[in-house]
């Protein structure tokens, strides 16, 4: 199989050691996580499976984690994992879509016949897949467990990134920056926004100097004229008009490790409050990354970029950043670590986030984002994309 694993196995095995510390710490004897970014992180297991149930179970006295999932994709573990044959477990396929049975109900039953009924478990009640229905059936079957939630235990321990991992996070950084001056490329009056997007994904893919690239966990984003004031609309028919304001989020992952980043170009002449509004956020960006050192908190960080905000008559109120690494759709957030008010977590070294520096007023928004990596210099910036407001003439 032409197949080549993105870590040795000696990298899964650390995480492993590591997660298992964190487990006896909280009180956990099994873990099952169905998060598609915990199971690969974990094993390494790939594979647009994640709409269908699945999960790997780390027990505290099982050396190796055990992959559960629909038969047909169980010959993807074995090629993308280390994990031993038996450790391969799977369901009956007439569970998918069953009107009243479900796969846990198989889950239940192996977990039974480890031996470990009575367990205390943690289950991942956050997580996008996990669905109420699977832990009910879950629940059912094992009466005599205690079941409770890790409280997202994987994705922390996700947080602060390997030298290995920081490599395919820069190599994403690389791909989004080609991304991006790609897309910027093709921003012209007349041009429908389908066609940037198309030239999107086609970057994505290529990637840079041969290393390709995965699909994004985030579709891309473009918002044109009155629609930069919210962040989240995606692409359209209609052609981009003379003298108007388009903000595009875009993404690079490689090995589905993902880097995104944000740019607002303007068509024609920029009105005075636009260029305002940008050359704040980019002052801000800067502010924040320069003390983004280790030992400083998330909402030290924070209080920088808002202080800059606060000066120039502006505020944001949702969050300005979130951790990232590597990731599945619907997001590219760890559902961690965040740069806001109350967020106390110290920043360490190798910890990734996106500066998601997006400010959305009444009927314009603009953004300059930044992926970085927390370094004793500060931010270390994933991305060489201008950082100011793009006009294209």
């Amino acid at each position: 199989m032409n197949y080549t694993k993105p870590f040795p196995k000696s990298e899964y095995d650390r995480r492993i050691a590591q997660t298992k510390q964190s487990m006896v710490a909280k009180g956990f004897e099994l873990i099952i996580c169905q998060d598609p970014a915990n199971m690969n992180w974990l094993t390494g297991f790939d594979g647009w499976s994640f709409y269908t149930p699945q999960a790997v179970l780390l027990h505290l006295e099982e050396e190796a984690p055990i992959w559960f999932g629909r038969p047909q994709d169980a010959k993807a573990a074995h090629i993308t994992t280390d994990m031993p044959p038996e450790n391969i477990a799977t369901f009956s396929e007439t569970l998918i879509h069953h009107p009243t049975e479900h796969p846990y109900d198989d889950l239940a039953a192996l977990i039974t016949e480890r031996g470990w009924a009575s367990d205390r478990i943690g289950v991942e009640l956050d997580a996008h897949y996990y669905t109420a229905r699977a832990h009910a059936h879950l629940s059912n079957g094992l009466p005599n467990a205690r079941i409770n939630d890790t409280e997202q235990l994987v994705n922390w321990e996700r947080l602060v990134k390997s030298d290995a991992e920081l490599a395919y996070m820069r190599e994403a950084g690389q791909t989004v920056s080609a991304v991006m001056n790609r897309a910027i490329e093709k921003v012209a009056p007349g041009v429908p926004e389908y066609e940037i997007i198309a030239e999107v994904y086609h970057a994505q893919v290529m990637g840079v100097e041969g290393r390709y690239g995965n699909y994004s966990s985030l579709c891309p984003l473009i918002q044109v004229g009155e629609g930069t004031s919210t962040p989240h609309l995606t692409w359209s028919e209609h052609p981009l008009p003379n003298d108007t304001l388009v903000m595009m989020e875009l993404g690079g992952a490689r090995h589905h490790y993902q880097a995104p980043l944000t740019r607002t170009l303007y068509l024609g002449r920029p009105p005075a409050d636009v260029t305002k509004l940008t050359a704040t956020i980019v002052e801000g960006v800067d502010a924040a990354l320069e003390v983004a050192r280790p030992g400083v908190t998330c909402e030290a960080v924070e209080a920088v970029w808002q202080k800059v905000l606060n000066r120039n008559g502006y505020q944001k109120e949702s969050r300005v950043g979130y951790s990232i690494g590597v990731n599945y759709p619907p997001d590219w957030g760890e559902r961690t670590a965040s740069l806001r008010p109350g967020d106390k977590t110290v920043l360490q070294s190798g910890m990734c986030f996106h500066f998601q520096s997006g400010v959305w007023l009444e009927s314009i928004g603009a953004a300059v984002s930044e992926p970085f990596v927390v370094s004793e210099n500060g931010g270390e910036r994933l991305c060489d994309v201008h950082r100011e407001l793009i006009v294209i003439d």
